[in-house]
């Protein structure tokens, strides 16, 4: 079975030895569980917000999310310099699971009449709309830090050519995660015919959960020849040159161009598809609300890694093996741009859909993984600690661009009326959309080249 699984592999990934196609698998194994909750968790997380609080405070959600996941990040930092690479992946799932729990028992007390509500204790400290905001930033947190944390570990135990390979057999299976969860389990309330979100939440708590034995399991089975990275023998050297502080960093972001160019291709991304997003959420949730608003963000969960699972399968990955990952890199701005196009031209709940799955799904199957690797010749420090600031304030600081943006809508709407006013903000939307992916496609050019000479000359870029 396992031979047959390689050959059919080596198609879309590229051969591999038997040992390091299972090590492979249970990395994607991993990757799933850690795809779907957050997948899963993503629309529960909107549906929610938008049921406790309001749709058009999105944008002010995503503005403070950025600040609060300072402290958060502080202390991730921290524990990376006290921690093994194994414990936190030990730790982060003990805490992400036993809080969703918690929250599965605080939205089942914020359901029901005003009266139901208020006689109960927690929602008489917290109220509906704190609830709403806390839950909202617990989630994006989840989404920054587990995630990160995982292709940390990934980069860190993976050599480049085996990364090349391998990379897009877990992504591939993590879409299967990404695909199975979110319908299975954020749509079950829907079908099942329950007023709230509880039962959902209760499972994702136990999934997360599950990671732990996951990855005691991983370093039990995988030899150690497997787990080397890059660096090799020069780990302990490089370790041995870390210094304490969770500003480390972000000052190793602002000293080197390589990181700063990484950080713009991800923030130029991040903050367009924000955009894209936020009037998604608005067109769906003007048709459903309650479960049905979380069922049908389920569904488009699984849609987005249903295609990109596809893309993947369909060989999309080859771009990356054969023609390299400049190329891989500078097609997503191109696909960006004639997406933003589609965005000011239509208006509809069904194109949005289309334009979000479609957006999301070849990121994740191309764009992402590229980027991933583009880690693998850089410092320990690099893919633990400046990673973790570009992908957490990174993301967070793009979105949070893209959010100050959405919160022109409404005045301008108020101003002019709602179709003008929405005119306006498309108008903008373009202005500054198309500038900012023709300079992305120039940064992409320039990884794609540094990357490729720092492989071939055996070098740390930084």
């Amino acid at each position: 079975m396992l031979k047959f699984l390689m050959r059919i592999c080596s198609f879309n990934f590229g051969n591999f030895e038997r040992a390091e196609f299972k090590k492979f698998l249970y990395m994607g194994g991993i990757f799933a569980v850690i795809i779907g909750v957050y997948w899963t968790l993503r629309p529960l997380k909107d549906a929610l917000f938008i049921q406790l609080v309001d749709k058009m405070h999105l944008p002010y959600a995503k503005t403070v999310s950025v600040f609060a996941l300072l402290p958060l990040v502080i202390f991730y930092t921290k524990l990376l310099e006290r921690t093994s690479r194994e414990k936190m992946l030990i730790i982060l799932p003990t805490f992400y699971g036993l809080a969703v729990l918690a929250f599965s028992v605080l939205m089942w007390a914020a359901q029901g009449t005003a009266d139901e509500i208020a006689s109960r204790p927690f929602m008489l400290l917290l109220g509906t709309k704190v609830l709403g905001y806390v839950w909202y930033l617990f989630i994006e947190s989840f989404g920054s830090l587990v995630v990160a944390l995982f292709w940390a570990f990934a980069t860190d135990t993976t050599e480049a050519q085996s990364a090349k390979r391998g990379f897009p057999l877990v992504v591939a299976i993590g879409q299967m995660g990404g695909i199975i969860c979110p319908y299975g389990i954020g749509g079950l309330p829907h079908r099942l015919g329950l007023a709230t979100d509880t039962l959902s939440i209760v499972i994702l708590g136990c999934l997360i959960l599950s990671i732990i034995p996951m990855i005691r399991y991983f370093l039990k089975v995988t030899p150690s020849n497997l787990l080397v990275s890059f660096h090799g023998k020069n780990e302990h050297k490089e370790q041995a040159q870390q210094e304490p502080g969770f500003l480390e960093g972000l000052k190793l972001l602002l000293s080197h161009k390589y990181l700063i160019a990484i950080f713009s291709a991800n923030f130029i991304y991040e903050l367009i598809i924000t955009i894209f997003d936020f009037n998604f959420k608005l067109a769906a949730s003007a048709k459903f609300s309650g479960v049905a608003l979380s069922n049908y963000l389920s569904i488009y969960g699984s849609s987005v890694n249903i295609v990109s699972l596809l893309c993947l399968l369909l060989g999309i990955s080859n771009v990356t093996r054969y023609l390299g990952i400049g190329v891989a890199l500078a097609a997503m701005p191109i696909i960006v741009g004639l997406a933003l196009f589609g965005f000011m031209s239509f208006n509809t709940l069904s194109f949005l859909f289309a334009l979000m799955v479609g957006s999301k799904a070849i990121n994740y199957a191309l764009n992402g993984p590229a980027l991933k690797q583009l880690y693998i010749p850089t410092t320990t420090d690099v893919r633990f600690k400046a990673q973790a600031w570009i992908e957490t304030f990174g993301s967070r600081a793009s979105k949070e661009a893209g959010s100050i943006f959405n919160m022109l809508l409404k005045p301008l709407q108020s101003s002019f009326g709602q179709l003008a006013g929405r005119a306006h903000y498309l108008t903008l939307s373009g202005l500054i959309g198309f500038p900012l992916v023709l300079v992305w496609f120039v940064i992409a050019i320039y990884l794609g080249r540094t990357f490729r000479k720092a492989i071939k000359e055996q070098k740390v870029v930084c």
